[in-house]
């Protein structure tokens, strides 16, 4: 190995060390948002608080360091491999029972993409994610009209782990025009929403009047924008709410009930 090669290894080494230091960082400091949001989960609400939008620029900046000490341990494996010198042959036998080994380790082993290491954040989410068989939760499914977003009510069949799908399926019957009985998607986590549960008011957050929520209407399995009227005195009140676009014929907006378990926060960039 040349004094250049060297040179090129220590520095891939170094920042791979650099990675390292600034992923641990990045995770204590989420640690820290998500001890806060534990702690207060009603500090999301005050006006000017932008925890929400820190843990996410955090778990970007968690993201692309993961990807980035990928890309450096495969830069280092190949300096390595080029570096190494050929072993010696050895007897045929053993060269033999060797390649047999081999095979077998090879069959035994798993893909890349299912052994690298999954930070602390991201298997909480996943095991989050997974704690969902069997619920109910908001869906975003694919529509015709690809300028709306059209979030329903479905039941989580399944999550895979390696390929962070959900699997979920639509209890409501379709039309007749649909081809009618039940349907399956398959959705990315950015697309589902877990509901608040029924049986503890205190998992559901409360809307501010005024405040712009993503809620079931009355009566149906769809979920519209609406603004909240009034806020709850009591953590198992349902909320009274305005939903977009429903004015009544004397053009007047009535307001709805609808329990707190269907009421979610309006996601970012929700086009209606």
């Amino acid at each position: 190995m040349s004094t250049l090669e060297i040179n090129n290894l220590m520095e891939s080494c170094k920042e791979l060390d650099r990675l390292k230091k600034d992923q641990e960082d990045v995770l204590m400091e989420i640690n820290k948002m998500h001890k806060k949001l534990q702690t207060s989960p009603e500090v999301v609400e005050k006006p000017g608080d932008n925890s929400l939008l820190r843990l996410k620029t955090l778990y970007t900046q968690a993201k692309s360091l993961a990807e980035s000490e990928v890309g450096i341990s495969n830069l280092l494996l190949n300096q390595l491999d080029g570096s190494l010198p050929p072993g010696p042959p050895g007897p045929p036998g053993l060269q033999r029972r060797r390649m047999e080994g081999n095979d077998q380790k090879k069959k035994r082993m798993k893909p890349d993409s299912d052994i690298q290491r999954v930070s602390p954040s991201m298997r909480n989410q996943l095991d989050n994610c997974a704690s969902l068989k069997g619920e109910q939760v908001a869906a975003r499914v694919p529509t015709e009209d690809s300028d709306k977003d059209e979030y329903i009510v479905v039941k989580v069949m399944h999550f895979d782990r390696e390929t962070k799908e959900f699997e979920v399926l639509d209890e409501e019957p379709g039309d007749d025009e649909e081809g009618g009985g039940q349907r399956k998607y398959k959705l990315p986590m950015s697309h589902i929403i877990p509901f608040p549960k029924r049986g503890d008011p205190s998992s559901a957050p409360d809307f501010p009047p005024g405040r712009a929520v993503l809620a079931v209407y009355p009566s149906t399995t769809a979920l519209y924008r609406a603004t909240v009227v009034n806020s709850r005195k009591r953590k198992t009140e349902d909320y009274l709410l305005e939903f977009d676009d429903d004015e009544g014929e004397d053009g007047s907006m009535p307001q709805r009930t609808v329990p707190f378990h269907n009421v979610v926060a309006l996601p970012e960039g929700h086009r209606q």
